[in-house]
């Protein structure tokens, strides 16, 4: 079986993030969870920073992948 990814995209191309998603999740589950884990990391604590947000996201089954960033294609 395939590895369901998400990117986690971000203005600055250097803090985007790429994570796996746990088989028992649709793609819009997914969309839905990371979502909500984001908000929730961000109202719990307004100094948050990445550390914070792949914590709560790695308690739910999502995991960080390392990945090289292409070029730009347009």
């Amino acid at each position: 079986m395939s590895t369901k990814l998400m990117i986690l995209p971000s203005q600055d191309a250097n803090k985007t993030r790429l994570i796996s998603i746990p088989d028992d999740y649709e793609p819009h589950e997914a969309f839905r969870k990371v979502t909500g884990l984001i908000a929730k990391v961000e109202e719990t604590n307004p100094n948050y920073n990445w550390e914070d947000i792949i914590s709560e996201l790695e308690d739910c089954g999502f995991y960080q992948q390392e990945f090289q960033l292409g070029p730009v294609l347009d």
